[in-house]
């Protein structure tokens, strides 16, 4: 049994979610008469007739940094916005009839479909949402990213989100990473695929602080063998065997990182159309908070190298009544940022490092109150001590033994192996040593 069906039939289950029926422009066929439509298992595994009813991306700019795009695509014409092209010549980047690369995404993304009630052809997730096709300079520098220009486009042009399914493994230049802090402070959600070679090595821009990395999940409903992991894996999607549209053939179906990415993005559009109001980093929390597992697990605390939080599920991260949380969420913010934006309380490993006065600011009561006592019980110890010495010099005063014995005496509390903090265990208790704050926090 295929993906389309099994896990398609977990996300469901464990959902609480009906049956997938119509697609969103067709009363309640069984199934489309176009077997690409029919070939979007993705579609019926996120019960996508249901999403649409919730948001459709509408009122969202999504750009598509990549090869360019096919703007004149059926699936696509009236969806695609000019852009830019950054490559030899320049100009525009939605008339792309080369790669198909940037148009399979766009239209993974946004695409509309067509034919009777828009029944045939690529349907994206967010299909109501707005391309801005971005063309990269791949010929200059080999496998470098060359993200610095086109995010910065990216930005001043309205995009809420940037797709990136690409990935190299050269770490970025200062001016990309630049370039990334500044669409972080602009609230654009950075969108970008782990890479296919199955390997933990890091791959940029995914592995960048400020991004959301994705990878993917295979058609048996688990990870991908070719999608990368590590510590900096968010989510998964479905990446195999995926159709969307192409520019020399009008269709393609294709296995990766990247169709997964493009599926994130526009799980994120959709929330960026319904909740306006939530920061960038607050989307990416509803769709983490709402994931669910290979395994069938779901509300994890930590991200998994492998699957991050697990698949995204765009219905759940649309009706599900979810605090907004902290204003970055699960992302690990750059170091440019930290002034402005600052680590998020979701954030494990941000690279953000606070001040003094920033730690004590974050600190409850209760911990200040621990930190109080610790203190006063030093003060007393270093008394108690100076006493003893006194007494040592100068003999015990008539019928007093003096303080410090191994129960501790007037005063001064038990002392063993841990040292003067409390028992590890007890309510507020102290290790061994002062509580340090954790990276990043």
């Amino acid at each position: 049994m295929g993906y389309g069906m099994r896990f398609a039939r977990t996300l469901r289950a464990v959902g609480g979610l009906a049956a997938a029926g119509a697609l969103l422009f067709t009363a309640a066929p069984s199934a489309s008469a176009d077997y690409i439509r029919d070939g979007q298992w993705a579609l019926d595994a996120f019960n996508a007739q249901k999403v649409w009813k919730e948001s459709s991306g509408k009122n969202v700019t999504v750009a598509v940094i990549d090869s360019g795009v096919n703007g004149e695509h059926v699936d696509l014409k009236g969806n695609v916005l000019p852009g830019k092209s950054f490559a030899d010549g320049g100009g525009t980047a939605d008339h792309e009839t080369g790669d198909d690369h940037g148009t399979a995404m766009a239209a993974l993304i946004a695409g509309h479909g067509h034919g009777p009630r828009h029944g045939d052809g690529i349907m994206g997730l967010a299909p109501d949402a707005k391309i801005l096709p971005i063309k990269r300079n791949e010929s200059m520098g080999g496998d470098a990213n060359n993200i610095d220009g086109p995010l910065r486009y990216a930005v001043d042009h309205g995009a809420k989100v940037i797709n990136m399914s690409f990935a190299g493994p050269y770490a970025l230049t200062e001016n990309e990473k630049s370039a990334i802090s500044y669409a972080v402070k602009k609230d654009v959600l950075l969108v970008a695929g782990s890479g296919n070679d199955g390997t933990n090595k890091p791959s940029y821009p995914a592995a960048a602080p400020g991004v959301l990395a994705v990878g993917a999940v295979a058609e048996g409903g688990e990870v991908l063998g070719e999608s990368n992991y590590g510590a900096h894996i968010r989510l998964i999607a479905p990446g195999e065997k995926i159709y969307s549209a192409g520019t020399s053939m009008k269709y393609r179906q294709a296995t990766g990182t990247s169709d997964a990415t493009a599926y994130v993005s526009a799980a994120a559009a959709l929330v960026r159309s319904k909740f306006p109001e939530l920061t960038a980093g607050q989307v990416a929390h509803r769709l983490t908070k709402t994931a669910i597992t290979p395994e069938g697990k779901t509300g994890i605390s930590s991200p998994d190298p492998k699957y991050g939080y697990g698949v995204i599920r765009p219905y759940r991260a649309l009706s599900e009544n979810i605090p907004a949380g902290a204003k970055n969420g699960p992302l690990t913010m750059p170091k440019e940022t930290e002034t402005s934006a600052g680590a998020g309380a979701d954030a494990p490993g941000s690279e953000a490092q606070g001040g003094v006065s920033d730690a004590a600011g974050s600190l409850s009561p209760l911990a200040v109150a621990g930190i109080v006592l610790g203190v006063v019980v030093v003060l007393g110890i270093v008394v108690g001590v100076v006493v003893a010495t006194n007494k040592r010099r100068n003999g015990p005063p008539a019928g007093g033994t003096g303080f410090g014995g191994p129960g501790g005496g007037a005063g001064v509390p038990p002392q063993h192996q841990y040292g003067f903090y409390q028992q590890p265990g007890n309510p507020g208790a102290y290790p061994s040593a002062p509580p340090t704050r954790p990276p990043g926090q």
